[in-house]
């Protein structure tokens, strides 16, 4: 797999995503909840299984670990699909969901495809390379909380101590925003936010969006500051810099 075949391919993906995507979004269709009480659609599977359709008939020995139909991750390449991340946004007609393609080499993200169909935007990042729609982006300078720009999927989703961690938090940056999904990770690496944090974060959640932040120049870890991997706890913090990162870690108790 060379660099420019595995972007080309994630391009493509891409497409079709889009392609399927719109067909469904803003018109009215059937919404199920998942046990975890979630919302799932036609759009959802759709999506997920034409990926896994595309993926094994290029890598047929390849594994996939996908949002609707499972799997595990492989010691060698693993596919990670979350075919509608922000599926409440999609049931809602509000434009900033996305499809999320990563590419996992020894259990380490290492690919990363953000795209947002109703947008026509998408982001591939690999290495200390990031681009959106072809064209090379990079996070923003910011070092000072106080100046940042920060979103957070929804606040509910922080409970006990880390509501009152994530509040603090909100207070000390310039401005607050949510539910933004893979989105806002998506404008942290174009420099438009410069702090996401998050929690309850499943693998397909969030393995896509590391390789698109860190190719723009950014840092994705949990609250602990540790990397985020398969056996992560659902945190993540994604930050522009270093010394951003560093204060939203004390902010957040930890450290």
């Amino acid at each position: 797999m060379s660099p420019t075949d595995t972007c080309k391919f994630l391009d493509s993906l891409g497409d079709e995503a889009r392609v399927l995507a719109l067909k469904h979004f803003r018109t009215r269709f059937h919404v199920a909840t998942k046990p975890d009480e979630t919302p799932v659609t036609a759009a959802d599977f759709e999506i997920e299984r034409r990926l896994r359709e595309l993926i094994l008939s290029r890598y047929p020995l390849h594994d996939i670990v996908g949002e609707e139909e499972g799997g595990e991750i492989g010691d060698g390449i693993t596919w990670v699909i979350d075919p509608i991340d922000g599926t409440k946004s999609f049931v809602a007609g509000i434009p900033l969901f996305g499809t999320l393609v990563a590419v996992l080499e020894n259990r380490f993200p290492v690919y990363g495809m953000i795209e947002v169909p109703a947008l026509r935007e998408r982001w591939i990042g690999y290495g200390n390379h990031t681009v959106l729609n072809g064209v090379p982006c990079e996070v923003s300078q910011c070092i000072q909380l106080r100046d940042a720009r920060l979103c957070a999927t929804d606040p509910r989703i922080f409970v006990g101590e880390a509501s009152e961690a994530f509040a603090a938090l909100s207070r000390a940056v310039r401005i607050s925003r949510f539910g933004t999904d893979c989105y806002a990770y998506a404008l942290l690496a174009s420099g438009h936010v410069d702090l996401v944090v998050d929690a309850d974060l499943e693998i397909c959640d969030v393995m896509a969006l590391i390789p698109v932040v860190q190719g723009a120049g950014g840092l994705v870890t949990t609250w602990s500051g540790r990397p985020v991997n398969e056996r992560f706890d659902g945190t993540v913090i994604a930050a522009a810099t270093q010394e951003l990162h560093a204060q939203a870690l004390r902010v957040l108790g930890q450290k």
